[in-house]
């Protein structure tokens, strides 16, 4: 990326060393990187460990990520020839968005073996959808009035019941030349709440993830506000795909643009990958999000544990959706799957269309935390 013209030659390394960390999924505000020249300015520096910590300082890594900081800084500005970073390279999780030129396009078997198929390695791959018949048009339809509602701060005229509108009030009564006409009142709109879908398209996922891409389009089709994402060992927005009304082609879309099917997984690193794009995290502020994946994770399941109480602490319900838990004999007792029960409002069967779809209309409706609801049938 060439230097800014506008700043002086010797700000150039500090400026991509912030881009850096951005490209790296790191959340750093442009005030942030400001900051962080100013602060080097400040001390001078009289040595790499005074722009260490004024990078600390203003930069503000997570503490989850400071070795991962501290290894981008290393290999900046010492010139190690690779970040010592816990993992192998492939471990980057790539962040994909399809903005595009909008901002906003068979049975399955009871008994799952997805943990057979799991992998932490990247492996790219094509996927192709056929046309079938059109099961999800009930669902779409029904889907807009079926999520749950909050009140916008947005209003709207009303006739009765409303708070005054005194400033169009006092327009009238102006423009009446002094007369009082019957007063006018607004009222605060309710609208449905947003509906985030996070689909896992690995390996171990290969026998659903057709599946639930044509879940995704009808949601994205029915929905007001909806937005969809794949991850594997990397991080893919299919929403403006999904835009597209005829499935077929837009299902061909959303194929091209994710380029891991069927591969390995990461479900903590691309679930931190989004929370740390300002822009993704903001999506599932307040909304429905459900998660589409079997929940195995190779390896530490620590990022998964952070990532899954941070969308906890920003949804207004947090779901997933497992085809093991089509097997009656399913208990959520791996690792990974405990560690992260108690964040979680649902843990449901995500082994057909007709357990997610009525899952998914069912939203609206209160039910018990999902682990209570394990700790009674374990």
């Amino acid at each position: 990326m060439a230097p800014d013209p506008s700043l002086p030659r010797a700000a150039a390394p500090f400026l991509g060393f912030a881009r850096l960390l951005r490209s790296h999924a790191f959340a750093i505000a442009p005030e942030r990187i400001t900051s962080f020249m100013q602060a080097v300015t400040l001390l001078g520096p009289r040595s790499m460990n005074d722009i260490r910590e004024a990078a600390l300082a203003t930069l503000a890594p997570s503490p989850d990520r400071r070795g991962e900081f501290e290894a981008h800084f290393r290999a900046y500005f010492h010139g190690d020839a690779k970040p010592s970073i816990e993992g192998e390279e492939d471990d980057e999780t790539r962040v994909k968005d399809d903005r595009g030129t909008r901002e906003e396009e068979n049975q399955t078997p009871r008994q799952e073996k997805g943990g057979e198929l799991s992998s932490a390695f990247e492996q790219l791959s094509s996927r192709d959808f056929q046309r079938d018949s059109d099961a999800l048009g009930q669902f779409r339809r029904k889907l807009a009035s079926a999520l749950p509602a909050r009140r916008s701060f947005r209003t709207a005229r009303t006739r009765s019941r409303g708070m005054l509108d005194l400033r169009r009030s006092l327009s009238e009564i102006v423009s009446a030349d002094g007369d009082i006409p019957s007063p006018l009142l607004r009222q605060r709109q309710t609208i449905s709440r947003k509906l985030l879908l996070l689909v896992d398209v690995s390996g171990s996922m290969k026998q659903h993830t057709a599946e639930y891409l044509k879940l995704a389009h009808a949601a994205v089709q029915g929905a007001d506000r909806a937005e969809v994402f794949t991850f594997g060992t990397r991080l893919t927005r299919i929403t403006s795909a999904l835009r597209i009304r005829d499935r077929e082609q837009s299902l061909a879309r959303a194929a091209a643009l994710v380029d891991d099917w069927d591969g390995g997984t990461r479900m903590g690193p691309t679930l931190l990958a989004f929370l740390s794009v300002p822009r993704f995290s903001a999506f599932a502020r307040g909304a429905c999000v459900v998660i589409l994946s079997d929940g195995l994770e190779r390896g530490s399941h620590a990022e998964l544990e952070i990532a899954m109480r941070r969308f906890s602490a920003r949804a207004f319900r947090l779901s997933l959706a497992t085809p093991l838990a089509g097997d009656p004999r399913f208990r959520p007792e791996t690792a990974a799957l405990s560690t992260i029960l108690p964040a979680l409002d649902d843990l449901v069967d995500g082994s057909s269309l007709g357990s997610l779809t009525d899952f998914i209309l069912s939203l609206a409706r209160p039910a018990p935390a999902a682990a209570s609801i394990w700790k009674r049938v374990s």
